[in-house]
């Protein structure tokens, strides 16, 4: 039955298959769409991102290849939210011999896709952002096709709905339809469809009005590894051992996860160590508070919360989601700031940088970008872009490596007098390159 036109269906067999989609510990319903403050880091960097995009093609700073564009930098960070946005960036990659997508060379076509994103910015309802897409369909530019639902999904996440092979294959395999992967009428068919079905009350009250409940779940079909039953459509590829696969392969993704959120919890436990021996308050962030390492809860290392009078009103949101703050006593005063990327977004982590040092009036304090040595070349690769170049530079910024902190924190302890020790274990990010 083709739901395209119609949500008159049997919404008990569709709820069961929530239930299974939501019961999975593993689905990305539960690995991705409920993460909580970590994802909705994720929405502001990509909103920012997307402005940066726009401003740069209005400005003729954009550049006539995707690599090194701000573009790029929004892509990146969707690749990261998980499974669901792993291949986003691929359709946006400039392929020279094909001349696609067509955005990079053809002036025209490039201002026309800048004025798309500027529009969806700026919109505040359904109706404007489904008319700017409808536009950007309209324009045929070569190569630019649904996928950048993507990027608009991050800024109207319950208008929007994600796109990608698996979740087509997903809407198709669950509502017996024939939605092609390229068409952008395929796409507002196969989004009404999901809308409409959406808005059923049983239905939403399992789901969300967000709309990547739905792709998540369209996703988890679509790749192979929630099978439905066959009373609701034909089964996509209903090979047992495929499922089997998938799962396998989905479960060592999570593993892999868990490990790098072991990483991360253990550097913010070492930063707390070194900051109450130093004799300062310690700050963890919001979402990381109910974390513990080697049996010490963080929250219980902590101070509960900052003073939003320390900080000025823009910023009492994305300041609190800074990993590791150290603090005077009495005065909360902020003396260090630590953002730990071990393997999330480079670019988010100086934003919330860049937030602290405007918040703060003459602000003298060090920041710290903490990750991994093999991240680097990364940091100081967004540290060249010009926007940040420009921002940070009268800004203390500097970058700890993973193993030089493990490795010093005794002596950082035992030797440390107050915060410059953190000076002997960084490396100072310049932006004067």
């Amino acid at each position: 039955m083709t739901l395209t036109n119609t949500v008159d269906f049997d919404a008990k067999l569709l709820l069961d298959i929530i239930d299974q989609y939501k019961s999975d510990r593993e689905s990305v319903y539960n690995t991705w769409f409920t993460g909580g403050e970590e994802r909705l880091k994720a929405f502001r960097a990509i909103r920012t991102g997307v402005k940066d995009t726009f401003s740069a093609i209005a400005a003729g700073t954009f550049g006539s290849d995707f690599k090194d564009s701000p573009l790029e930098v929004v892509l990146t960070a969707i690749t990261e939210q998980k499974q669901v946005f792993v291949g986003a960036a691929h359709a946006f990659y400039w392929k020279p011999k094909m001349r696609i997508p067509d955005i990079y060379e053809n002036a025209d076509n490039k201002r026309k896709f800048g004025e798309f994103l500027e529009s969806c910015y700026s919109a505040t309802r359904e109706d404007q952002v489904l008319d700017q897409m409808s536009r950007l369909a309209a324009a045929e530019i070569k190569g630019l096709g649904p996928a950048a639902a993507n990027i608009i999904y991050f800024l109207h996440p319950t208008f929007v709905l994600p796109f990608n092979t698996a979740i087509v294959n997903g809407f198709n395999a669950l509502f017996s339809d024939k939605i092609k992967l390229g068409s952008w009428q395929s796409y507002f068919a196969m989004r009404e469809a999901c809308v409409r079905v959406n808005s059923h009350a049983e239905i939403r009250s399992r789901l969300s009005k967000d709309l990547g409940a739905i792709a998540g779940l369209l996703f988890e079909i679509g790749s192979g590894r929630l099978l439905v039953d066959g009373n609701v459509s034909t089964v996509l590829a209903n090979e047992r051992e495929k499922a089997q696969k998938a799962s396998k392969a989905r479960h060592k993704e999570v593993l892999n996860e868990q490990n790098e959120e072991s990483e991360h919890t253990r550097i913010q436990y070492t930063l707390v160590k070194i900051g109450r021996a130093l004799k300062f308050d310690v700050y963890v962030a919001r979402n990381d508070r109910h974390k513990s390492c080697d049996g010490q809860s963080l929250a219980q290392l902590t101070i509960p919360e900052l003073s939003p009078a320390s900080m000025a009103n823009e910023a009492v949101e994305s300041i609190p989601l800074i990993d590791v703050l150290w603090l005077r006593p009495k005065t909360g005063e902020i003396v260090c700031a630590f953002e730990v990327e071990k393997s999330t977004s480079i670019y988010s982590g100086i934003l919330r940088m860049e937030d602290l040092a405007r918040s703060i009036p003459d602000c003298k304090c060090a920041l710290y970008l903490v990750a991994p040595d093999s991240r680097e070349k990364e940091v100081l690769a967004q540290l060249k872009r010009p926007s940040f170049r420009k921002s940070l530079a009268d800004v203390s910024l500097s970058y700890i490596p993973f193993s030089e902190l493990m490795k010093h924190c005794d002596g950082l302890i035992k030797f440390g007098e107050d915060h410059t020790i953190m000076r002997k274990v960084s490396r100072h990010c310049t932006c004067d390159f």
